[in-house]
């Protein structure tokens, strides 16, 4: 914080992110290029872009569009974590329905071939896997 004689507060200094290395630069842009990966990515990678550019908070949440807040947000995660910055990290939900071991089990039998698992076919249907994991999930 610096004090601001015109005003006599006090004023926070602007939100600045870090230098970007070489590899971050290109990955950044790789990623505001294709456009292809998620809008949430998307939009975070060109927060950082126009930060890395000199442009101020204000500037940038009126390029992207996003609150100032979500802006700073970004460019401190940056700051803190480097570009995994760019992947949310949405909390709460639905609980698992499925335990590791149990989505273990289901991937092993639908990559193993029915006739492997005592079924009477060669290749497994959405429909029979389904059937299959009931039979053996109430047998258990």
């Amino acid at each position: 914080m610096t004090s601001d004689p015109t005003v006599g507060g006090v004023v926070a200094e602007p939100v600045r992110g870090r230098r970007l290395t070489d590899q971050e630069g290109h990955k950044l842009q790789q990623i505001v290029r294709r456009g292809s990966t998620s809008s949430v990515r998307y939009r975070r990678a060109m927060m950082l872009l126009a930060s890395a550019g000199g442009n101020r908070v204000p500037v940038i949440a009126k390029l992207v569009p996003a609150d100032e807040d979500t802006v700073r947000d970004v460019i401190h995660r940056f700051n803190e974590i480097g570009l995994a910055c760019l992947d949310p990290r949405w909390a709460g939900g639905r609980p698992r329905l499925l335990s590791p071991d149990d989505e273990d089990f289901v991937v092993r039998a639908a990559t193993t071939r029915p006739t492997k698992l005592g079924q009477p076919f060669a290749r497994w249907s959405l429909r029979k896997l389904a059937a299959y994991l009931r039979r053996v999930h109430t047998a258990v």
